[in-house]
């Protein structure tokens, strides 16, 4: 019933996962229109934003969503508002955002820098390594953890310790320009509101008095 009418190929899956049909500019438009009308307060919808934009800039792949509820459902935020927030984190931000946290994680650590190309292939030879390992629980083949032991050290620690404070500030500065903005909103919102059901009611006495007047008019008659 809710299936396409033709399904995506998984090509098509891809590409919308990298460039999302109608573009990124009307897909940012569609979740910014999604988080200012959230019934909650601005404050509410504010920590789930900022919620949203730590999970980003964790290395938590495929988790972002779950992340970031996680961490909205502990500070009292939005946790639809933290779900959709994790939209900052994207095919275009993540090259950014990885060498940042990896880099500035290395600096922590105090271990030798990695350059930006052996974060992609160190990802993507730990995800082939641990889908074989499990390939390996039902077939002859042995289990290998090499790469992803050296993922976790050189690549996956880095990036944890150092998304921490990146995350953390961008989204704190998330929170303090979401928060005025959508609180003006929903003031504006409710207003209009109230206006509308104001000429309503107007209408509606309006039409009564027509009514009542031309009950009298043929009562008289």
């Amino acid at each position: 019933m809710f299936k396409r009418r033709t399904p995506r190929t998984y090509a098509e899956t891809i590409q919308h996962m990298v460039y999302p049909r109608g573009g990124w500019w009307r897909a940012a438009i569609y979740v910014v229109h999604r988080l200012r009308r959230l019934p909650d307060p601005a404050h509410k919808i504010s920590r789930g934003i900022a919620c949203g934009v730590i999970a980003s800039f964790t290395p938590f792949y495929g988790l972002h969503f779950i992340t970031a509820a996680a961490i909205a459902w502990l500070i009292g935020g939005n946790l639809l508002a933290a779900m959709l927030a994790t939209f900052v984190g994207n095919p275009i931000t993540f090259p950014v955002i990885a060498t940042v946290s990896v880099e500035f994680g290395t600096w922590l650590l105090g271990e030798p820098p990695v350059p930006p190309h052996e974060i992609l292939l160190g990802f993507s030879l730990a995800s082939v390594e641990i889908w074989s390992n499990f390939a390996a629980m039902i077939t002859p083949g042995e289990m290998h953890w090499h790469e992803s032991a050296r993922f976790f050290s050189r690549i996956f620690l880095p990036y944890l310790v150092g998304g921490i404070l990146p995350g953390i500030a961008c989204g704190t500065a998330a929170y303090f320009m979401a928060n005025p903005v959508i609180a003006s909103y929903q003031k504006g919102r409710i207003k209009r509101l109230k206006l509308r059901f104001e000429a309503r009611r107007r209408a509606l006495e309006a039409a009564k008095a027509r009514k009542a007047a031309a009950e009298e008019k043929s009562a008289g008659e």
